[in-house]
Formats: structure tokens, C-alpha cells, sequence
């Protein structure tokens, strides 16, 4: 995998960290206004939540952004992305979470070129784990459990991505604007750190399952299903009433259920994927743009382009060539 490495500099417009031992700040220079730090001080608070939107034009080198010795959750909206030790692969797509503790050796990471990413980082050092999560009571996660029981012996630790339900996108949203005064910001940042600390650090005790959980388990795989089903079938994919068939729930329920798990209609989805097949079979360069276009179920050529140019910002003719060409220094 291609990696294209950051630009050694600093952002003269940007806030910058109280921490004279690591900045990150060099690392995000090339995507500009795309980093944003929210709220949080890594170094005297213990924790950091940043926002990120950008487009990446080649595949971008974002490991050098993470903390040493510290946990950082990803919630990831848009685009996709994979952290990386010796032995496993947290692969993020759009919609999903994910967890990592940079250590010894250091982890690899990359963002997905030719696409856009929007995506949360909390960033959470150690002593802020230790003071915030209980030590009795069991329930979090094997990985963590390691990290905290052996901080400088571990290794490197990624975890298993999950997917985020409507509500935690909608929650990761709301981040960017705060629903309270700025003399409460503290609170409200730090109270929703703990929130995503508890939604993806857990999982529940043996025979620990309300039936909302089972409900909503049962919903996530219909969800991975309906997927499966777009994905096998960009072309001609069945209709909602067949792919509701196929997953074993009316249409009208599936529809409800995947706009709750995902934040996008089934329709959306599908689009999405048609989107990532036609840039991987353009950057193939097997195809030209009319046999991408029906290759991916697009008749016509115009609207394929439209989808095209709304998706990636520019006409897939020139997609190729974009994508291949060296990002300019600033």
C-alpha cells in the first residue's frame, strides 16, 4: 500500500498543544483546516477529541498523530481507513469504530486515497483510564484489560471494528457543536467522553443480554446482510421487497431499521458502494468511464457522472489521473 508521508511542519493557524513532548499538529499540516482540535488537553486533562474532514488525494500516513503510550477510539463517519500492528488489522469503513494503543512496537496506519474522511479521534491517556474505569466488575474489553495491567511491557493493541449505530453517529455529530453554554463545555465534553468509553470499551458479562441488545443485535446483522446483498449485486440489485425477503423482515421495517443502524436509506448505501467499486475499477484502469458506469448498474452515463463528481469532486474521467498524482507541498 502506497503511503504518502506528512510534510514536516507546523500549522501557524491552528491551537496548539500544551505538550512539549509530541505534537501532532505536523502530521494534519497537509489536509489544513480538515483538523480541528474540539475540546480537551491531552497532556494536563488526559483526554483530546479532534474532528476531522478532508479529502485525501493519496493514501495518507496518519500514525504519526498517535500519542505514544495512549488509547485512541476512532469514530469513523466517512472514507475509510486501517490501523495496523504485526498481527491484526482494524479495517474502519464508513460507519464504524474502532480502538488502538500505540506502544512498542509502533502501530502503521493509513487513510484511504481519492475519498473523503470525516471521522472523531478521542485521545485518552492512561492515567485518565485508570482514574475514570472501574477496576471491579469485569466487563471490559481483554485488549484494554492488558494495556492497563501491562502499559510499557505490552504490545501494540488494535481492536475488532464495530459498527455505530444511528444514535452514536448522530452523538459524534453533535460534538462539533456543543448544546450547551461555553462555561458548561467541560462538562458536556468530558461527560461525553465517558460515554463513548462506555458504549465501546464493554462488552457484557456471560448471560448479560437485555432484550433491547438482542434486538439491536439482530438488527446489526440484517443490516450486514442487506450489505452483502448490495454488494453482490451493484448491477441489478433485488428489490426492497426481495432483500427484505432474503434478511426476514418486511421492507418497511428493514427500511426503518437501516436508516436507525446506519444514518442512511438503504438507496444511499447502495449508491455509496457503486461509488467505491467505480474509483477501484477506474484506478485499475481496465475499464473506461461508459463500462464503469454499467459495470457499477448505471445506464446512464450522465448520471453516473453527476454521482461521481457529488462523491469524489471531480468527473471520473480524470479520476484516474488524480489519483495517481503526487500530493503538492505546501
Amino acid at each position: 500500500m502506497e503511503i504518502n508521508p506528512a510534510v514536516p511542519a507546523t500549522r501557524s493557524n491552528s491551537r496548539q498543544r500544551d505538550d512539549s513532548a509530541f505534537t501532532e499538529a505536523s502530521t494534519w499540516r497537509p489536509v489544513g483546516d480538515g483538523w480541528r482540535q474540539l475540546h480537551g488537553n491531552f497532556r494536563n486533562e488526559g483526554y483530546s477529541i479532534e474532528w476531522h474532514d478532508f479529502t485525501a488525494e493519496r493514501n495518507f500516513d496518519w500514525s504519526r498523530s498517535f500519542h505514544p503510550s495512549s488509547l485512541e477510539i476512532c469514530l469513523n463517519l466517512a472514507g475509510r481507513g486501517e490501523v495496523q500492528t504485526s498481527q491484526r488489522t482494524l479495517e474502519l469503513v464508513p460507519g464504524s469504530a474502532g480502538f488502538y494503543f500505540q506502544n512498542s512496537p509502533r502501530l502503521t496506519a493509513s487513510r484511504s486515497g481519492g475519498e473523503r474522511h470525516q471521522f472523531i479521534t478521542l485521545e485518552l491517556s492512561l492515567p485518565f483510564l485508570e482514574r475514570h474505569l472501574p477496576r471491579e466488575g469485569g466487563g471490559l474489553h481483554p485488549d484494554l484489560n492488558r494495556v492497563l495491567n501491562r502499559p510499557r511491557k505490552g504490545s501494540a493493541v488494535v481492536s475488532e471494528p464495530v459498527p455505530l449505530t444511528s444514535e452514536q453517529q448522530q452523538m459524534a455529530m453533535s460534538l462539533r457543536h456543543p448544546p450547551v453554554y461555553a462555561a458548561a463545555q467541560g462538562l458536556w465534553y468530558q461527560a461525553k467522553a465517558l460515554e463513548v468509553v462506555a458504549a465501546l470499551l464493554y462488552r457484557p458479562l456471560p448471560g448479560e443480554e437485555l432484550f433491547c441488545q438482542r434486538v439491536k443485535q439482530l438488527s446489526r446483522e440484517r443490516v450486514q446482510k442487506v450489505m452483502g446483498i448490495l454488494r453482490e449485486n451493484l448491477a441489478q440489485p433485488p428489490s426492497l421487497e426481495e432483500i427484505g425477503k432474503r434478511v426476514g423482515c418486511s421492507h418497511f421495517y428493514l427500511s426503518r431499521i437501516f436508516a436507525q443502524e446506519t444514518g442512511r436509506t438503504i438507496f444511499a448505501s447502495l449508491r455509496e458502494l457503486r461509488m467505491e467499486r467505480a474509483a477501484e475499477l477506474l484506478r485499475e484502469g481496465k475499464m473506461n468511464v461508459t463500462e464503469t458506469a454499467l459495470e457499477v448498474g448505471y445506464s446512464s452515463l450522465s448520471h453516473f457522472t453527476v454521482a461521481f463528481r457529488e462523491t469524489f469532486a471531480c468527473c471520473p474521467g480524470l479520476y484516474p489521473l488524480k489519483a495517481r498524482l503526487p500530493k503538492a507541498k505546501a
